[in-house]
């Protein structure tokens, strides 16, 4: 499940960087305070269920003995997702707290209502202001409010970086695992805002370097983004959004042409690691749905990453989790949005396997105030390939493979179905169309591949 499939809620689970905040580490408790004392408490903000929480945080809180408080607007869709109360192994003592999350000073109140808590976190897109707001009021470590507000709204994203010097990470500290300090040339990308109450007809004689993209401005997963050819073309698919999102503002940029990949960083304010890259495909242009992955081998390719790390900087990302994605364009690596959380669609499960790392306890105890290793110890000789399997056509799945788990010649299989049998649902040009993801793991690329390939010929997937 991802954030972004509205009907995942109603089906089981398919199985600071420079500006932000450090603490210093969480002293040991003596063994009669352990007897004696409640467990730390996670207070976990939270939209519809994904598998990133599911599967992910909530058994690494267990693993860390947290208790956790979930937050949500949705309690009803996470109790059906639990098992309506389930406590086992895999799970920490959870409570279901009905609260308005995209609200801080809700979240906030509920937070205090509930006793001090020992940590504040979301995994969400759309919570990540919030739950640092709500951080920085408690004394909490967390991420920059600033740095997340700002990377959410892909219209100040983009003025931030305009605005930055050349050398904007210069004064700031340099990660003591990096060879060298990072230089980042400023190099914007053209965009303009259509702000809430502006018509799009204001935009018939923009002089935008066509072809341009055009999409909301807080979105999430392509959803409502496209390639336009002209002026009116791009007037005609403004209103078509704001059709289906009644005042939203947009954001008009240039196009990105070249090879698409993704850096993702863990940091605790101290340290900013590399967990790796992925290489990106997509569905054709006008629309931009991601199709399969590949992990890029490591280390991290040059210079592109370093420059992807001094602009998080300049953007104050680096504490926590992160997933950049960036356009290699020669030897120069240009945004496209960041996403201060995990990377979703099951690839931070796949990561955190392939790297051999407990990943979601890291993530989770630097929002504790634990700094972080200076070598994660992680593995590099994984590879994966995650293949999404697209609707291609509105109706009802009538028949598709079941989930499997199957391994041969050093490369594993595991397809997960993401859509049932017997559901109908409209086309929505957004990974809300994928029926399936099959996750191919191994060492060798080739075989990894060949192994997917013949998966997908000896399946069928079909819609009528």
């Amino acid at each position: 499940m991802n954030e972004n499939d509205l009907d995942a809620a109603s089906r089981p689970s398919s199985s600071p960087a420079l500006g932000g905040s450090s603490a210093a580490p969480v002293p040991a408790p003596s063994a009669a305070q352990a007897a004696s004392a409640p467990p730390p408490r996670l207070h976990l903000l939270a939209l519809n269920p994904t598998d990133s929480v599911t599967e992910g945080f909530l058994p690494a809180a267990a693993r860390l003995g947290l208790a956790v408080t979930l937050l949500t607007d949705q309690p009803e869709a996470h109790e059906r997702a639990y098992g309506n109360g389930r406590q086992d192994h895999a799970f920490p003592a959870l409570g279901i707290v009905p609260c308005d999350v995209r609200d801080f000073a809700e979240v906030i109140s509920r937070i205090a209502a509930d006793g001090r808590p020992d940590a504040v976190f979301t995994n969400s897109d759309h919570l990540q202001t919030q739950a640092a707001l709500a951080a920085e009021y408690f004394g909490l470590p967390g991420k920059d409010w600033r740095a997340a507000l700002r990377t959410k709204n892909k219209a100040e994203l983009r003025r931030a970086l305009a605005a930055a010097s050349p050398d904007a990470t210069a004064t700031a500290p340099a990660d003591p695992a990096s060879s060298a300090d990072l230089v980042w040339s400023a190099d914007p990308v053209w965009s303009t805002e259509l702000a809430t109450g502006q018509e799009p007809a204001t935009l018939a004689g923009l002089d935008a370097p066509y072809p341009c993209v055009v999409k909301p401005r807080e979105g999430v997963a392509s959803e409502d983004v496209v390639l336009v050819a002209d002026a009116d073309e791009l007037v005609r698919r403004c209103v078509e959004i704001r059709a289906r999102r009644p005042g939203a503002a947009l954001v008009v940029e240039e196009f990105l042409d070249g090879e698409l990949r993704t850096l993702e960083t863990l940091g605790d304010g101290r340290t900013l690691h590399v967990l790796g890259g992925f290489r990106t495909e997509l569905s054709p242009p006008p629309h931009f749905i991601e199709e399969r992955l590949h992990l890029l081998p490591a280390p991290p390719p040059q210079p592109h990453t370093d420059q992807v790390l001094a602009q998080l900087r300049a953007l104050g990302v680096g504490f926590g989790v992160c997933h950049t994605e960036y356009v290699v364009q020669g030897d120069r690596a240009r945004l496209i949005e960041v996403n201060y959380r995990a990377i979703g669609d099951q690839c931070d499960l796949v990561l955190a396997e392939l790297l051999g790392i407990p990943l979601f306890e890291y993530i989770l105890r630097t929002h504790l105030g634990e700094p972080l290793p200076d070598d994660l110890g992680a593995r590099t000789d994984g590879r994966v390939r995650m293949e999404y399997v697209l609707a291609d056509r509105a109706g009802r799945l009538a028949s598709a493979p079941p989930a499997s788990v199957t391994e041969r010649g050093g490369v594993r299989l595991d397809y997960r179905p993401l859509r049932g049998v017997g559901e109908e649902h409209p086309l929505h040009r957004t990974n809300r169309d994928f029926l399936g993801v099959l996750r191919a793991t191994g060492t060798d690329q080739g075989r990894i591949d060949a192994a997917v390939a013949q998966f997908l010929a000896a399946h069928r997937w079909e819609i009528v």
